[in-house]
């Protein structure tokens, strides 16, 4: 009975494994396309209120195994460049977005 429990909970381990796995999703970075850097170590202004997303950095060169090399195109140095994890990036849809609004106007009775 102490047998079948072990094999019955590494049966189950190795299901829950490729359930999450699915679940990750999986970014594919090409050369000159824009995404936002994730800023985890920002400690300065704690609260809800500042955006730990910077950016829009323009990608110079994607490496092996997720490293990314960035471009800041608003820096003044010539080709500042750095690398970083692309798990801390997401891709930037640069554009204007058109919102619905309404405006009801209430009146006193």
């Amino acid at each position: 009975m102490r047998l079948n429990v072990y094999e019955f909970s590494k049966i189950y381990k190795q299901k829950i494994k490729v359930y999450h796995d699915r679940k990750l999703i999986k970014n594919n970075f090409h050369p000159r396309q824009q995404v936002l850097l994730f800023n985890s170590q920002l400690k300065l202004f704690p609260g809800k209120l500042k955006s730990k997303w910077s950016g829009p950095f323009i990608i110079k060169e994607v490496k092996p195994y997720g490293a990314v090399e960035l471009v800041d195109p608003a820096s003044s140095e010539p080709e500042r460049s750095w690398i970083v994890n692309g798990q801390r990036l997401k891709i930037y849809n640069c554009g204007y977005i058109e919102r619905l609004t309404i405006i009801i106007h209430l009146q006193d009775p």
